[in-house]
């Protein structure tokens, strides 16, 4: 499986936030535990549905956002 399609956005769930593919674990709260300081592997022990690929997968997914972004200056 690739990594893009560990990712799902379905409106049914969440609300429509991506999430890791057959759970209801959004990509936002990985990405929060990792940032407030989760081990990967903590994350594995606590969240035992998940795996190293899914947690790569969120990162990619958000990699993807931010690669995507663009900044537009008006000119006076």
């Amino acid at each position: 499986m690739d990594l893009e399609d560990r990712i799902t956005l379905d409106p049914k769930v969440l609300v429509g936030k991506p999430v890791v593919t057959g759970t209801r674990l959004a990509v936002e709260f990985i990405l929060d535990l990792l940032t407030n300081g989760w081990s990967e592997q903590q994350i594995l022990d606590n969240y035992p549905g998940l795996t190293h690929e899914d947690i790569l997968a969120c990162i990619w997914y958000a990699n993807s956002l931010v690669k995507s972004e663009r900044v537009y200056q008006t000119i006076p």
